[in-house]
């Protein structure tokens, strides 16, 4: 029996058991996947690219947009094939496991970073929606209490149990942050000129890095691009949930054409028009015209809640099954279920504010998340899983039989594994220096500070 034939059974089988449930997961369409993909990859961080673009300059940058978006598509094709051959995988702790011969040690190395990963990202949602909160109101309250007001509305938000159930809000918030990115840009093309200009001097757009550029601020840029692309850590868990696993890629092949797409001419666009001296991340900051910065960002609401939401849901997701696998409170409505499901939450969304406070920083959160764990999910897992499937594949005739073939992607893999331990010890030296330096130059405080850090 092939694998496709097997991975058939076995997903069928998933569904039938599901068939009597009062919660049944395996119900997402190919469509309503996109739409999750979509919510998770067309989202806030966008706004970071004019930023990264202004110190990369905008030819390294927008090749750097190109060549990372092809890594990430070539990686989450593999993480999907690796989950069709494994249609039991629940998450990527459990593919974690299985690619390092399932030891149980990957086991719980993936876990604490997968749930690391997805706080920091609540955090990062908390951060910028007490920014959005002190922008609007003019600062009318400490942003503590923003970023408590944040996490409490995005933890009742995240209640509902399936990715079916939430597919419709991640339509929402893709369009809206598309509107968003958009209006963004034709406001920094037509306002007069960016905010404090002309404090810093003509406006400068540089096509390559400009002279004295220093490895932090390069490295923190180049992660910050990177971030924005790197989800992989959430395929196992959408595929998990899919009716018809094998229509992943149509979901995949969408939001990646998209991403290029917009990162490539927001990013460019709202860099030709604020510059180097004006840019600020997000870009949000850099709109002169505080009407047009507070209507753009306004249309950002939706993905400043929904994508912690997701990732959240994502995590709670992960605690849950282990706590009730396989019982009733999993597949039916039980107080216990749901008291559980919510307290889980509840902890969860109170760590991201406490993530959100320490490191008050927007691209500095950016770079530490992609260093630490964009390493392991958006590159040296894939590698390791492309070795895994091809060693099963054709065992110690792996080059025998697929000759430059197999060369050529043995070395391609050995690459990816390296890009991802560059990220791990370059990526984090230069986030660690930039946020050392943050706190000293830093003009809105640090750590639990009430101070406006809006626009």
């Amino acid at each position: 029996m092939s694998d496709s034939e097997a991975t058939s059974i076995d997903v069928g089988k998933q569904i039938a058991m599901e068939a009597d449930n009062d919660i049944k997961y395996r119900t997402c369409s190919w469509q309503k996947t996109a739409a999750l993909l979509f919510s998770e990859y067309i989202c806030l961080a966008i706004m970071s690219f004019p930023w990264s673009y202004s110190i990369l300059g905008l030819v390294p940058g927008l090749i750097l947009t190109v060549v990372v978006a092809g890594l990430v598509l070539y990686t989450s094709l593999l993480c999907w094939e690796f989950c069709m051959r494994h249609p039991e995988i629940r998450d990527v702790c459990d593919l974690g496991q299985m690619i390092f011969y399932n030891h149980r040690w990957a086991f719980w190395f993936t876990a604490v970073m997968f749930i690391l990963n997805n706080t920091f990202i609540q955090g990062l949602h908390c951060l910028v929606g007490a920014k959005y909160l002190n922008t609007i109101t003019g600062h009318s309250m400490c942003t503590i209490g923003f970023s408590a007001i944040v996490a409490v509305v995005s933890w009742a938000c995240s209640l509902p149990r399936t990715f079916d159930a939430l597919a419709r809000g991640a339509s929402v918030s893709a369009v809206f942050t598309f509107i968003s990115v958009i209006l963004a840009a034709i406001f920094a093309a037509i306002e007069d000129h960016p905010t404090g200009y002309p404090d810093n001097g003509p406006l400068q757009v540089l096509a390559v890095p400009a002279p004295g550029t220093t490895f932090v601020l390069g490295m923190n840029a180049f992660m910050n691009i990177s971030y924005t692309f790197i989800g992989q850590i959430t395929l196992p868990s959408f595929i998990a949930e899919m009716k018809e696993p094998k229509d992943f890629p149509k979901a995949l092949w969408a939001v990646t054409i998209a991403e290029i797409l917009v990162f490539s001419l927001v990013g460019s666009i709202v860099y030709a028009y604020t510059g180097t001296n004006y840019i600020t991340a997000p870009a949000f900051g850099s709109l002169g015209n505080p009407i047009y910065l507070k209507v753009a960002f306004s249309f950002m609401i939706p993905t400043i809640i929904f994508l912690g939401v997701l990732y959240a849901s994502v995590s709670a997701r992960f605690i849950f099954f282990r706590i009730f696998n396989n019982s009733k409170h999993m597949s039916s409505h039980t107080v216990v279920g749901w008291s559980t499901w919510a307290g889980i939450l509840a902890v969860l969304w109170f760590l991201a504010f406490i993530v959100a406070e320490v490191i008050p920083f927007f691209s500095d959160l950016l770079s530490l998340m992609s260093s630490l764990f964009d390493a392991f999910f958006g590159f040296i897992y894939w590698g390791v899983a492309y070795f895994r499937m091809r060693g099963t594949d054709y065992g110690p005739n792996y080059f025998r039989t697929r000759g430059i073939r197999g060369w050529a992607g043995f070395l391609f893999n050995i690459g990816l594994c390296g890009i991802g331990l560059l990220f791990l010890t370059g990526g984090t030296y230069a986030t660690i220096q930039s946020i050392i330096d943050g706190y000293k130059e830093s003009t809105f405080g640090g750590a639990f500070s009430c101070e406006n850090n809006g626009f």
